[in-house]
């Protein structure tokens, strides 16, 4: 659920943040704060995940291609929103008709489709590599959808819940039918296993790089009705969980220096060796453990800083 549905809100706050301000400052703010995504996750990002500093072998993850997505929509705001539509849907249900086009069958093009549509390596000369594991078709259609769907909620609370749960209904129902015919929505068909539990993983195993259309049909369509049910959602848990919620960006910088300098503290404890790649492996249980573990320890830093953000009186703080 994590990537479709924070792209996809992404784009909704897009368009709550444009509300009352003229085009050219909407489209201000998403170039800013997407190239300031894209320089953020080859730099600071890309540390993080490795603890080495390599010019030479870049990689382009989820912030990247939310950054980029966000290049993408302010040019796209300067449409009718008709014609925003139009391309969004192209985006999502369209691009899976692409799918037997293969990188390597375009030459010196190869790089683009890279960055379009199927990942892999991208050179960017003098040695310099650059691996796209979030192509940017359809993430760009997420982030518009998110967009246009800004006015429902501007709706009447009874009006606004019963069109998430009524538009999220359809959508799931509309995964399972399409996907039951294996006609259309995704590049591997699910096939009959030796077990129930076994077709029923084959049947959800839906392609995420890039997205396929259903496999954002099964995401999407869950989490628009999460999000009518968590509308009320109050109490100390609700307000724990809203924490992180309110610093998105820096729950998700910190939480990847957390969980690498626990994973090479844990390999040096059972290993004696220091090493910035670790490779150890934890049961299940023991992963759900660090989970949770992670979520605990970073609770504090991210209400600190959820606290100074929210009495930052300077307009680069939207950008954090």
């Amino acid at each position: 659920l994590c990537a479709p549905t924070f792209i996809f809100l992404a784009g909704l706050s897009a368009f709550l943040y444009g509300r009352g301000r003229r085009t050219q400052e909407l489209t201000r703010f998403l170039l800013i704060r997407g190239f300031w995504l894209i320089l953020i996750d080859l730099t600071l990002i890309k540390f993080g995940w490795r603890f080495e500093v390599d010019l030479y072998r870049l990689s382009a993850g989820i912030i990247f291609v939310i950054g980029a997505s966000m290049v993408a929509l302010a040019a796209l705001v300067w449409l009718p929103r008709w014609a925003i539509a139009g391309v969004t849907l192209t985006m999502l249900a369209g691009h899976n008709l692409l799918d037997s086009v293969r990188a390597e069958e375009l030459g010196g093009a190869s790089w683009a489709w890279h960055i379009l549509h199927e990942r892999g390596l991208v050179p960017l000369g003098d040695g310099i590599n650059l691996y796209v594991l979030y192509p940017l078709i359809p993430w760009v259609g997420v982030m518009a959808a998110g967009h246009l769907f800004g006015p429902v909620m501007q709706l009447e609370e009874r009006a606004r819940q019963r069109l998430l749960f009524g538009l999220g209904a359809a959508v799931i129902l509309g995964f399972i039918v399409l996907r039951a015919t294996n006609l259309y929505g995704d590049p591997d068909p699910w096939t009959v296993q030796e077990s129930r539990l076994s077709t029923v993983l084959s049947f959800l195993n839906c392609e995420k790089y890039p997205p396929s259309l259903l496999y954002l049909m099964m995401t999407l369509g869950p989490a628009l009705m999460l999000l009518a049910s968590f509308e009320h959602a109050r109490g100390a848990f609700a307000r724990f969980l809203a924490t992180f919620g309110q610093v998105p960006f820096f729950y998700y910088v910190v939480h990847i220096y957390l969980i690498h300098g626990l994973a090479v503290a844990t390999a040096f404890a059972m290993t004696g060796v220091l090493t910035s790649t670790p490779a150890i492996g934890l049961s299940l249980g023991g992963i759900y453990f660090v989970w949770l573990l992670v979520l605990v320890l970073l609770y504090p830093i991210c209400h600190w800083f959820s606290g100074l953000k929210e009495r930052g009186r300077g307009r680069w703080w939207s950008y954090l």
